[in-house]
């Protein structure tokens, strides 16, 4: 396993005779792009919601619609005109260097609409692997480079992964934070088919006997995932389709419902809102995600789903509540992304406590993310955005999650 950093860049490991091998890392080398022509170089917008959209983002730190955060190296940038006059930061120009977005100012050197080049330097992400292999030695392999989701390098027939190496940012030295040893190859499942049992009769009894199930999926742009290259990874989706195979004779019908950038509370306060879209949708059973529910104080949390227990159990509709999954590090006052079993959210303590009180079936895919890191994984790393919207094989977590509540058949 992976021991700790030692030097600069190198780390010790332990092999599985017990033996201890000092490997070194290379870093990430930064990537420069030199005189990078922009026509119609915007206003710097200073009050605009998100770093990545306060002026012009950098091409190569975007990410599926942000930026990869502290990936520009801020000493790098120059802005100039096309005859070589340079602009200074603070004067002609503005931007938020984190997120890799600059405009320019008003009463500066640079005319509206005018043209610029930029050159800079940035450093892509890596997830190298400390591997064991088949002449058995430890090694260092490295990964592909990305800007928001790498991925570990493949291994060869008989090697093993001992443990990862993020490489995230521009550190200047190995650190603690940046080591994922590998203690599970998996989550580890219990059988948690009870609660379909006791708290989803109904669907387990039309799973089974085949008659039609309406289930809907309700919640904000995670379960809308327009993102996605294909509706088929979305996790109501791949749950669903684990559904059929498990249960052969089911007939299954999937609504989404859901809104990016909103939560539980825009759906009661708009109209067509939760009334209409959810209610009226007349399903069997209601599977809800609300990432952004996290940001809710915790009495209109409560408020809202008492309300929606109470219309359910009227309506006799049936509710699976999905906790979320861990969104950018320092969203969730994290300052690291390993060690981290334990969701700090409010939200979550409060769903978790109201489904236990209320009888609420809870498809808690929150632990699942919360242990990614024992299996070498820095969660971060499944979001295409580098924040909150998890790529595919994110989404087959909360399907994990999901259908562990279930029995075989």
């Amino acid at each position: 396993m992976l021991e700790k950093a030692e030097g600069r860049w190198a780390l010790l490991a332990t092999g599985p005779d017990g033996s201890r091998t000092r490997l070194t890392v290379r870093p990430v080398q930064p990537v420069s792009v030199v005189k990078r022509r922009v026509e119609a170089f915007p206003d710097y917008v200073p009050e605009a919601w998100g770093g990545w959209q306060k002026g012009f983002c950098l091409p190569e730190l975007r990410t599926q619609e942000c930026s990869s955060r502290d990936a520009l190296d801020p000493d790098s940038l120059r802005i100039e005109s096309e005859s070589g006059e340079l602009f200074e930061f603070g004067r002609d120009y503005d931007g938020d260097p984190a997120w890799g977005s600059f405009g320019r100012l008003p009463d500066g050197r640079i005319p509206a609409g005018g043209t610029v080049l930029l050159s800079y330097r940035y450093f892509p992400q890596r997830l190298d692997s400390v591997v064991l292999n088949n002449a058995g030695q430890l090694e260092v392999r490295e990964g592909e480079l990305s800007m928001a989701t790498p991925e570990p390098p493949p291994l060869k027939p008989g090697e093993c992964r001992i443990g990862n190496v993020f490489f995230c940012g521009r550190p200047e030295e190995l650190s603690e934070q940046m080591l994922f040893p590998i203690y599970e190859t998996a989550y580890p499942e219990t059988d948690l088919s009870a609660f379909a049992r006791r708290l989803l009769p109904q669907t387990l009894a039309k799973l089974r006997c085949g008659e039609p199930l309406r289930v809907l999926a309700w919640g904000d742009s995670v379960t809308a995932a327009s993102y996605l290259p294909s509706e088929s990874l979305r996790w109501q989706e791949q749950f669903v389709e684990r559904l059929r195979k498990r249960f052969l004779k089911a007939a299954i019908e999937l609504k989404t419902v859901a809104w990016g950038g909103k939560c539980s509370s825009t759906f009661l306060e708009t109209h067509p809102g939760y009334e209409e879209l959810v209610l009226g949708a007349e399903p069997d059973l209601v599977i809800s995600e609300f990432v952004n529910d996290a940001g809710l104080p915790a009495e209109e949390i409560s408020a809202n789903y008492n309300r929606f227990k109470r219309d359910f159990n009227a309506a006799g509709i049936e509710w699976i509540i999905l906790t979320p999954h861990y969104i950018r590090p320092d969203w969730m006052g994290l300052d690291r992304q390993n060690d981290i079993d334990d969701d700090p959210r409010l939200y979550v303590k409060v769903i978790r406590e109201f489904a236990v009180k209320n009888a609420v079936a809870l498809a808690d895919a929150s632990l699942r993310y919360g242990r990614l890191w024992r299996q070498g994984i820095p969660y971060n790393t499944l979001m295409s955005n580098s924040i909150n919207h998890p790529v595919g094989r994110g989404h087959a977590i909360f399907a994990d999650a999901l259908t562990a509540l279930f029995p075989d058949r």
